[in-house]
């Protein structure tokens, strides 16, 4: 076929795509059926002129038009990747790593329960050795959710469920393609039924090399992306070059999975490609692919329609049959994973709980497409498989797909409908009559200014005023007269509205890059954990969710064993710093919405309600504003530097707007506000920088505001700083037991520790120390100490604590005082080794006083 052919045959499909998304809206079916029907009619039409007396009259290039030669490797080169890479870069990916447990026992599970229940329900009915059965499992277990997805998120389905059935669907793809190229290979080589041996060998490097072979190339393209700055259209193109390279490498290089890898390399781009690559150019980036992949899956699926009749040309009435053996046992595969699998991750706190309504959904909604046929044209080109088993695979991929397309697509709104999912929620429901009522009677107020603005004759605003009230006393009769709100759930509905607002802001305040791109995916993802669990849980859940968002997460955890174990501080060092951003940036955005109870929820679910929003705030308030004062108090210096850098950041914003207001007023020319701008954007890459946080520095910062250490010569406390361990501890961790003898003395840089003794308690915070009264008088301690909140702990060894304690007299008094507080003699033990005039001083002190 010659490239005028092409060019034309081309042009003629993006006319059909364009046709079919407005007819797919306005009969209420899925874009891809209606992608799938076109193709197929097109497909039928040009099979039935070329092979009647009508093709031999045609142009040649009209008939080479009709004889477009499809190739699988269009599919899977082509047009696969790019759809792949899309889904991958366009998740929430944070949120999914929350979910990875349910997603990847559901996409591995579903792909694996379903080829081997359609393999063996095969076997019988058919004369195919077993292994050719579950290379057809494995080819229809590749399912496109794409159609239910729309649909939840049309009827405010749970997000949670809406991402498990996304992500499932993205890794569902990968390993059912994994699973086809395992088959694929014991066809083509004649082995009848593979072995599990041979299994263990070939699928796990399947999956590994092609999870390491992405991660890396992306992670390469990544650091490429990063260094040619302010050149976005540069760096659009390298990430189109990655898929197609990641699959090429995998495929023909390295025989390890391609699908996979790609996967790999869009979610890897996807986490850290927004804090390399600027909030511009990321937004351009995800534009793009947005339209790469549109044009990509609709011709993948148009593409594929159009082999339908070619694959379907020797259909058989024992066909039929098997075509629909294969439809039930797709089902019941797909029943075995949400009644049996999907209820067991529930019960391990796994997974979500999933309405039965929902299921079914999931359920009429696993519809196959392109990549099913794909696979099917892929086995029917190659040349090492037997005629039979390609003529089968064929068939019976093609008719399976047939029947989701036509039968579950078509009917998948009714059954949604049936099912009652496309109802409001009751309190949805009750709460819409209330909130008709309150917009009608602003947008009254707002009509009768513009009115007398416009100058407007009297009558005319007389009957329309006239008219407006009939529709305002309708729609506050229905809200009188509507099911009761009970106060519980309308305080969990404002504070959803409360985190959507949350949400809001940190997209704004994104746009006016005043936050760093780096933070504001992982500060996005805590506002929709927020949401999800207030939404379940109401108040109690809100909450506990921000604590968590304030806490140390398992990666944290991590970091704190490398420093504390190995002594590997940068990890921690780079996470403090982000979570100490993070938590600034908290607390602007929590200040912001006092005023929006104030000015939107409280007129629609009054003032008792907001009271007790504005309580709960005021809570989430108190706590962050105590973390970061426990950061602050930590890392002083640190502390300093952020929030200069937040100041300065803040200014060059507003002096960006004010050229941008003077540029629109026509006081400035475009080339002045350009250069201005250049100069505003030079400024805030300085400015964006982060200050690096450094653990030695830091101590030797705590040294000087510690009271004991402010008269400690400069060189002797830099080599204390040196000397000393920094701990980090969660609430709840027993730092010494009764009955151990301490050989260390801690110090308490940040949080509070508690001491436990003949069920009297002691607390010691910030500036405090312990240890040092067991470790002189060597006995065993009788009390038992504990952190009560995360604290950070410098810890000294035995033999510094003592020589520190013969140089430095206020911690020579500190450590008497405290000995004398808990009625303890501190006679004959190293204290007696302290400078004469010390004690001497300390016994005419005791004289004067008595």
């Amino acid at each position: 076929m010659d490239i005028i052919a092409s060019v034309g045959a081309l042009a003629a499909l993006f006319i059909v795509i364009g046709i079919s998304e407005p007819l797919s809206e306005r009969m209420r079916l899925p874009f891809t059926v209606i992608l799938a029907i076109v193709g197929a009619m097109l497909g039928a039409a040009a099979l039935y002129v070329l092979s009647t007396d009508l093709g031999e009259g045609l142009n040649p290039l009209v008939r080479r038009l009709l004889e477009l030669p499809i190739r699988s490797n269009v599919f899977l080169y082509v047009l696969l990747p790019t759809l792949l890479f899309q889904v991958a870069l366009m998740v929430n990916a944070r949120r999914m790593l929350d979910d990875w447990v349910p997603i990847l026992v559901m996409a591995v599970g579903a792909v694996v329960v379903s080829t081997v229940v359609i393999g063996y329900a095969l076997t019988p009915f058919t004369t195919l050795p077993l292994v050719a059965c579950l290379l057809i499992g494995a080819i229809v277990s590749t399912t496109d959710p794409s159609a239910v997805v729309s649909i939840f998120r049309n009827i405010a389905a749970p997000q949670r469920l809406s991402r498990i059935v996304e992500g499932e669907s993205l890794l569902n793809d990968a390993a059912a393609i994994a699973l086809f190229g395992f088959f694929m290979t014991f066809v083509m080589l004649g082995v009848p039924d593979p072995s599990l041996r041979d299994g263990l060998v070939i699928f796990p490097w399947l999956i590994l090399g092609g999870s390491v072979l992405g991660f890396v190339l992306a992670r390469v393209a990544t650091t490429l992306m990063a260094v040619i700055q302010g050149y976005p259209r540069a760096q659009v193109s390298i990430s189109v070059a990655l898929p197609y390279l990641t699959y090429i490498i995998a495929e023909q290089m390295l025989s390890t999975s391609g699908v996979i890898a790609v996967v790999v390399a869009g979610l890897t781009l996807n986490l850290i490609g927004p804090g390399r690559i600027t909030p511009a150019s990321w937004t351009y980036l995800r534009e793009v692919w947005e339209v790469l992949a549109y044009w990509s899956g609709a011709l993948i699926f148009i593409l594929a329609a159009l082999l339908i009749p070619r694959l379907m040309g020797d259909l058989r009435l024992s066909d039929l049959y098997l075509i629909m053996v294969i439809v039930v046992a797709a089902f019941v595969a797909r029943a075995i994973i949400l009644w049996g699998m999907l209820p067991a991750l529930t019960a391990l706190r796994l997974s979500p709980q999933v309405e039965p309504p929902y299921r079914a959904a999931i359920l009429w909604g696993g519809l196959r497409g392109a990549v099913t046929l794909a696979l099917a044209l892929a086995v029917t080109e190659s040349a090492l498989v037997p005629p039979a088993i390609k003529r089968e695979v064929g068939i019976l991929a093609t008719g399976f797909t047939l029947f989701t397309l036509l039968v579950q697509g078509i009917s998948l709104r009714w059954v949604i409908a049936w099912l009652g999912l496309n109802k409001l929620p009751r309190l949805d429901q009750a709460l819409s009559h209330q909130v008709i009522a309150v917009a009608l009677q602003n947008v009254r107020e707002e009509v009768a200014e513009t009115a007398r603005d416009y100058r407007l004759p009297k009558e005319v605003i007389r009957s329309e005023a006239k008219r407006f009230a009939e529709k305002l006393d309708r729609a506050v009769d229905l809200a009188e007269t509507a099911e009761a709100i009970p106060d519980r759930d309308r305080i969990t509905l404002g504070l959803v509205a409360l985190a959507g607002r949350e949400r809001d802001l940190i997209i704004e305040y994104f746009r006016q890059q005043l936050f760093s791109s780096r933070l504001v995916d992982r500060m996005l993802s805590d506002v929709d954990r927020l949401i999800e669990q207030t939404r379940g849980g109401g108040r109690n859940d809100y909450r506990a969710a921000g604590r968590r968002a304030l806490g140390y997460g398992s990666w944290y955890r991590l970091a704190i064993w490398l420093h504390n174990r190995l002594r590997w501080s940068l990890p921690l060092e780079r996470m403090t710093a982000e979570r100490f951003e993070i938590l600034m940036n908290q607390r602007l955005i929590l200040s912001e919405l006092h005023g929006y109870i104030d000015g939107k929820i409280r007129r629609i679910h009054g003032r008792r309600v907001a009271d007790l929003l504005h309580e709960s705030l005021r809570r989430r308030e108190e706590e962050t504003e105590s973390t970061l004062e426990g950061l602050r108090l930590q890392y002083p210096g640190y502390a300093e530097e952020m929030e200069r850098r937040f100041i300065r950041r803040t200014s060059l914003r507003l002096e960006e707007r004010e050229y941008e207001q003077l540029h629109d007023d026509g006081l400035i020319s475009r080339e002045l506000h350009a250069t201005l701008l250049a100069r505003i954007g030079a400024q805030r890459a300085k400015v964006e920088i982060r200050p690096h946080l450094d653990f030695a520095l830091q101590k030797d910062v705590f040294l000087r505001s510690f009271p004991l250490f402010q008269d400690m010569p400069d060189a002797q406390r830099q080599k204390l700083a040196r000397a000393l361990r920094t701990h980090y501890v969660e609430p709840g961790a027993i730092l010494l037991r009764k009955g151990d003898v301490p050989h260390s003395v801690y110090f308490i840089a940040s949080g509070a520790v508690e001491l436990e003794r003949k069920g009297q308690r002691l607390r010691l915070g910030s500036g405090e120390f312990f240890g040092h009264i067991g470790m002189l008088t060597r006995q065993p301690r009788r009390a038992m100490i504990s952190a009560i909140t995360h604290c950070t702990l410098l810890s000294l060894d035995e033999g510094r604590f003592k020589r520190l304690l013969s140089r430095n007299r206020a911690l020579y008094e500190a450590v008497l005082h405290s000995a004398e507080l808990r009625g303890i003699s501190l006679e004959h033990t190293v204290m007696d080794e302290a400078p004469r005039r010390w004690r001497e001083d300390r016994r005419q002190g005791k004289t004067a006083a008595e």
